[in-house]
């Protein structure tokens, strides 16, 4: 399909540069029409449950991010890396700026002395990078050393860290290390929020997909068949995919809370709509005319024009729905991407 089909027009000040306080606040655009084709309904979070059926499974991923934006040199030229994926104990694939600076052999050296040595450069400006230290040991320097790896359109002063995204910018769920990149939709949930999904009746499964930088590209080609999606790890225990499963067969509904646990669902159901234990990569990349076959809702932010996420959410509910959700959410001055509002959205493929 041709990438410009999923371009539209966002005036600036409509990306939210901070969340909603309290976060189950923000405002929620309801697609799911209530048995009304093309209805919209403008709601907030905290209206969730009573959207819900007491039967219904909420599927929410548990990775958490790590300060993965990293500032040093190498040699006297500035740059900066933010590690996207972690390859094994101590080796990281990591987007470099400016790239060209870097050469394999280079050491990368943090502003408070963490080494990074260059064995390999990737295309569009990637880098593989080994570090004296491996596992926990690395994981610590990297939480004192790097920054929150926020995404470009989230202006600081000066671009310096303000330490209130530290804790703004990790979901409520968040357990496993290991994302450079919230899965943003886990950011509305609150304590309150939970309790009354419990009270409903709604239950909840956990799986883990680190999100990866490669999430915030932006897609370069003109057509989607030629888009190389970066993979991301992912875990889905053969517990969790047991009680999926089984719930399938009752014929209740799975409600993804984000776009990472939904892929994540989506790599690791078969034909038949089998949901199997997952763990390793996916680099699984939706667009219109995919055959969903794990996931009946997906609550997800407002995503970027021409992203791999906004192609998602059209082919989930509709590019045509989408496309009429989002003019409908500019005009109701709705707050876009990470720290923005979000939709409930229903299958319609």
């Amino acid at each position: 399909m041709k990438v410009d089909l999923f371009d539209f027009d966002l005036p600036a000040e409509l990306i939210a540069q901070h969340p909603v306080e309290p976060r189950d606040a923000a405002r929620m655009l309801d697609l799911t029409g209530g048995g009304q084709a093309g209805r919209m309904t403008d709601r907030i979070v905290s209206d969730l449950p009573g959207l819900l059926r007491p039967d219904d499974v909420m599927v929410v991923n548990d990775t958490k991010v790590i300060p993965a934006r990293l500032i040093g040199r190498r040699g006297q030229a500035k740059v900066e890396v933010t590690l996207h994926r972690r390859i094994d104990g101590s080796r990281w694939r990591a987007f470099a700026k400016p790239a060209k600076k870097l050469k394999i052999g280079d050491d990368f050296v943090c502003e408070l002395g963490l080494v990074g040595e260059v064995v390999e450069k990737l295309d569009g400006g990637e880098v593989e990078l080994l570090f004296p230290y491996t596992g926990e040991a690395l994981l610590e320097q990297i939480r004192m050393q790097g920054v929150m790896p926020l995404p470009p359109y989230i202006k600081r002063q000066d671009g310096v860290e303000d330490m209130q995204d530290r804790s703004d910018y990790q979901p409520i769920f968040a357990r496993n290390e290991g994302a450079v990149a919230a899965p943003t939709a886990s950011l509305h949930f609150t304590d309150r929020l939970l309790a009354a999904l419990d009270a409903k009746g709604v239950t909840r499964e956990v799986l883990t997909l680190h999100v990866g930088a490669g999430t915030f590209l932006p897609v370069k080609v003109n057509d989607t068949d030629d888009h190389v999606m970066h993979e991301e790890i992912g875990i889905l225990s053969p517990e969790t995919a047991a009680r999926l499963n089984a719930a399938k067969a009752e014929g209740r509904r799975i409600v993804a809370v984000g776009t990472t646990a939904l892929r994540l669902l989506e790599s690791a159901v078969d034909e038949n709509g089998v949901i199997h234990p997952f763990d390793g990569t996916t680099d699984l990349f939706i667009t219109p005319g995919y055959s969903f076959k794990a996931v009946d809702l997906l609550l997800t932010n407002f995503h970027l024009p021409k992203s791999t996420l906004f192609m998602l959410v059209s082919a989930f509910a509709g590019l045509e729905r989408m496309k009429a959700a989002y003019e409908h959410a500019k005009a109701e001055g709705y707050r876009f991407y990470s720290y923005g509002d979000c939709c409930l959205l229903e299958r319609t493929s």
